[in-house]
């Protein structure tokens, strides 16, 4: 049952939360859509010349650079997963902000951070 709660203490897994229940309410709408989305997302994150870490790096990037806040932190989680350090992370932040300024740097400094803190919390 606590579950299924939301604690307010815990915005990072909160907005997980609600892209995972908006994306499942629009897959029952539109599922062919979705799954082909989904096709196309996963073979581009597939292991290649890039492996799925450097590619995580990449759209953790590209998402500061647009200030999309669901795929920053899905994608700062996507790093978590395939291995990087809060430094690699950090450090991809710091390129991010060389192409997108304050507004990189600040998303980067709030949320990628908070995000790298209450994920690695739920890891222990």
């Amino acid at each position: 049952m606590e579950h299924e709660h939301f604690n307010h203490s815990h915005p990072v897994t909160d907005s997980l939360h609600a892209y995972k229940v908006g994306m499942g309410a629009f897959n029952e709408k539109m599922p062919e859509l979705v799954h082909r989305f989904n096709q196309f997302t996963e073979t581009c994150f597939q292991e290649g010349t890039l492996t799925k870490k450097e590619k995580q790096l990449i759209a953790l990037g590209i998402s500061l650079y647009s200030q999309d806040e669901y795929c920053i932190i899905y994608h700062t989680k996507g790093c978590l997963d395939q291995g990087c350090s809060e430094d690699e992370i950090l450090e991809a932040v710091g390129v991010c902000a060389a192409f997108g300024g304050g507004a990189a740097l600040s998303q980067g400094v709030t949320l990628v951070q908070q995000a790298v803190q209450e994920l690695n919390q739920l890891k222990q």
